[in-house]
């Protein structure tokens, strides 16, 4: 009991620490919008920032404020309604910062190597949030849910982006050079992160039904 309390507890700390990191970053990026406060200047300066910029933020901020919701089991379990509601929202957020991204991709001012790995970012966002709708669609819900945490994992790169580019010049590297680093270190170990989760959650899961079959 004590083990499965402290496991329901740090996962709770978990989500709600995503959830407040997200909010955050959304609420920020929203800015972007009226094009208030301090603007990045790579990012202003990106070949197709219009309109795509205006695509992207709106899509991607939208999804991070809607994401970590969708993952409240009483919501799912209670507010039905509301929850395919949210979830269309999310896979519309998604799909639109998705398709704004890929064109910045090729607009990028750190030239072509983070042009490929904001690109292909933006290319697995799109087939997962997709892989996530169509299981939704089939009714296949273990499989959606597996889809929608790999989709919010690079959902969830636009704070990891924010977390490691303050820090990486810390560590010596130059503004150019942290800023192509990020450009893969935001979504890739996001991505491993929740295929490790995945793999354990089927794990645990088989258990009991493999523990069944023997008995």
């Amino acid at each position: 009991m004590t083990g499965q309390f402290n496991r329901g507890q740090f996962n709770r700390g978990l989500w709600a620490l995503a959830a407040v990191l997200s909010a955050g970053v959304a609420i920020i990026s929203y800015r972007y919008l009226p094009r208030l406060g301090p603007l990045a200047a790579n990012v202003m300066q990106n070949l197709f920032h219009r309109p795509w910029l205006d695509v992207h933020v709106a899509g991607a901020a939208t999804a991070l404020l809607a994401g970590p919701l969708q993952f409240l089991p009483r919501l799912r379990a209670r507010r039905r309604t509301f929850h395919r509601w949210l979830g269309r929202i999310y896979v519309t957020g998604c799909l639109a910062g998705g398709s704004g991204g890929l064109v910045m991709a090729f607009g990028v001012t750190a030239g072509p190597i983070a042009g490929i790995g904001f690109g292909s970012l933006a290319v697995i966002w799109l087939i997962t949030t997709g892989q996530a709708l169509r299981m939704a669609l089939a009714r296949r819900f273990d499989a959606h849910r597996a889809w929608m945490i790999r989709s919010f994992a690079l959902t969830f790169g636009a704070v990891t982006l924010r977390l490691y580019l303050p820090i990486l010049p810390l560590l010596g590297f130059s503004f150019l050079d942290a800023y192509r680093l990020t450009s893969y270190l935001a979504w890739i170990p996001n991505l491993i992160l929740a295929e490790l989760y995945l793999r354990g959650a089927f794990a645990r899961r088989s258990r009991p039904a493999l523990a069944s079959q023997q008995s």
